[in-house]
């Protein structure tokens, strides 16, 4: 970034120099220099400009432009030959065919420059090696939280996984934090990166694109997404519905871990092990392995034991699926299916000695 800034003061002392100097179309010393600053500035808007096109619409545009250029000359090779009188109208006639032209040229090289299939070239333009259309955004909460690199084991996902450096900057600023939970969470998500560079399947792009006119991180998130025509991959609830108002497709990992858990329907037998007490009389409180809370009626009695109980109703809530069921001493008879966590070789005890009276 620092050496940007100098080539640029540089390139402007240097032309504000030679206007001042030369003073060009007899302009004032001052008038020249300041006009050279206007234009330097005026690049520097189109450098800015450009840096955001993907590179098959900017190849377009160049190629459109020169089929513009061409176009322009031969029409003025056979105007000048053919109208015997050169006046200003003429003159005029072959500035407007030249700028319209070239215009065309670089508005329909642009809308076609996605057709291009950059892979003919032999790798020359390596940098994109697929559609950007494929291309998945990660922001700063996915890479932390970590699933994304498991389902990335799996085969599942295609395309390419985008980092972009200012993602790296915040999880680096997190990891450097002097909070300890801070910290941790920065450190996995340098790790999960770390993981996901080892996976050979997965095509990782760290990709120097900013927006210093933007702040916040979800904001260049969602800058970035609609220069490259991509998803962003989140589970950050606030970025999702920013994101959708803004004309931004998610990819949300909550969403695909919920659409992942196990179906149950009412009438259904589930083993689970009551934890805790509910919030209403006598219920006990239950979680499946994907967290999954299950709402057991009557199993007050049977905290800490592992029992099976029936299925009731399925409530599917914002933060995911949450199961209520019954317990029934019918279903679980002594001795059999309901036993203490810590406690079998009790249960297995009690259950040789009933043999032995037996």
């Amino acid at each position: 970034m620092l050496d940007q800034i100098i080539f640029r003061v540089s390139f402007v002392t240097i032309i504000c120099a030679f206007a001042f100097y030369l003073r060009p179309f007899e302009a004032p010393p001052a008038v020249a220099a300041g006009g050279a600053l206007v234009l330097a500035i005026a690049g520097f808007l189109v450098e800015k400009r450009i840096e955001k096109l993907p590179l098959k619409r900017l190849i377009g545009a160049s190629i459109g432009a020169v089929v513009g250029l061409f176009s322009a000359f031969l029409i003025s090779l056979v105007l000048f030959r053919v109208v015997p009188n050169i006046s200003p109208s003429l003159y005029f006639v072959d500035i407007a065919l030249l700028l319209s032209l070239v215009y065309l040229g670089i508005a329909v090289g642009a809308n076609k420059g996605d057709s291009l299939n950059l892979a003919a070239f032999g790798g020359v333009f390596g940098g994109e090696t697929g559609p950007r259309k494929t291309f998945k955004i990660l922001d700063t909460s996915v890479i932390i939280d970590g699933r994304i690199a498991d389902i990335g084991e799996t085969g599942f996902l295609e395309g390419a996984l985008v980092i972009p450096q200012f993602v790296l900057r915040e999880l680096q600023l997190v990891a450097d934090s002097a909070d300890s939970m801070k910290r941790n969470r920065g450190r996995r998500g340098l790790d999960v990166l770390q993981r996901l560079q080892k996976i050979s399947t997965l095509n990782i792009q760290i990709v120097e694109e900013d927006f210093p006119n933007v702040r916040e991180v979800d904001m260049k998130l969602i800058e970035l997404a609609k220069v490259y025509d991509c998803k962003i991959v989140t589970n950050d609830f606030n970025l999702n519905k920013v994101a959708q108002v803004r004309g931004v497709e998610v990819l949300n990992i909550n969403e695909l871990a919920n659409s992942l858990k196990p179906i149950v329907l009412p009438g259904e037998l589930m083993r689970v092990f009551i934890l805790k007490e509910g919030k209403e009389y006598n219920q006990g409180v239950a979680y499946l392995d994907d967290g999954t809370m299950v709402v057991v009626d009557n199993a007050k009695k049977m905290i800490a034991k592992t029992v099976d109980v029936s299925v009731t109703s399925v409530l599917q809530t914002t933060a995911g699926k949450m199961i209520f069921g019954k317990y029934d001493e019918r279903l679980n008879p002594p001795f059999g299916g309901g036993r203490e966590a810590n406690g079998s070789r009790d249960g297995q005890a009690r259950k040789e000695h009933a043999v032995g009276e037996g």
